[in-house]
């Protein structure tokens, strides 16, 4: 993104000053907690799923591991500061001074998004999780960790690995779901697959 652009979103983007308490609260829950529904969801996925369920999560949780091994070169090697290391804007939320660009929160969410929409059975949930990554990336830049670049860089990421990893997922992920993943599950869960609680 041009960096004028750039620079002209975040500063509409970016709150104020004055900012009501109550607002930046709310941005603050939006911005640090929203993304632990992607654990929750892996986690209840595989424990109370159907394999229908099992096998995108997998492809997803994998296409989002991809993704921040990408994420974390591009920052290592193309190295983009914060606002607050510029310094521009407005700060409200205490983050170490690390590469921004693309956003990891971001990232996270729409590439287990973009890869659960490549599933007719997991659609809906894919959906979900596109929605719920607006206000995360809204409130990210709100207070003042990211600049807008952050988020679109982190949409172009998760939307190209999403692609790549589902395109692949024959040689890739299936093999890994049967003969690894499968298997490490039922010998880990046993006990509880033979009560029921989980789902074999």
């Amino acid at each position: 993104m041009e960096n004028t652009l750039n620079l002209a979103l975040f500063a509409w983007l970016n709150a104020a000053p004055d900012s009501d308490p109550r607002v930046l609260w709310m941005a603050e829950l939006l911005a640090v907690y929203l993304i632990w529904m992607v654990p929750a969801l892996l986690v209840v996925g595989w424990l109370r799923g159907s394999e229908r369920l099992k096998r995108p999560l997998l492809e997803a949780f994998v296409a989002t591991l991809l993704a921040l091994a990408a994420s974390w070169m591009v920052g290592h090697l193309w190295p983009s500061p914060r606002p607050f290391m510029v310094p521009v804007g407005q700060t409200f939320l205490e983050h170490a001074p690390t590469p921004a660009f693309p956003s990891n929160h971001a990232t996270i969410m729409l590439t287990m998004a973009f890869s659960l929409l490549l599933h007719a059975g997991t659609r809906r949930i894919g959906r979900y999780l596109l929605l719920l990554a607006i206000p995360v990336a809204w409130a990210r830049v709100f207070l003042g960790v990211h600049f807008p670049q952050d988020m679109f860089g982190a949409l172009l990421l998760a939307a190209v690995m999403a692609s790549l990893v589902g395109a692949s997922r024959t040689w890739l992920v299936l093999p890994f779901y049967h003969h690894v993943a499968m298997r490490l599950y039922r010998l880990l869960f046993a006990p509880l697959i033979r009560r029921g609680w989980v789902e074999r």
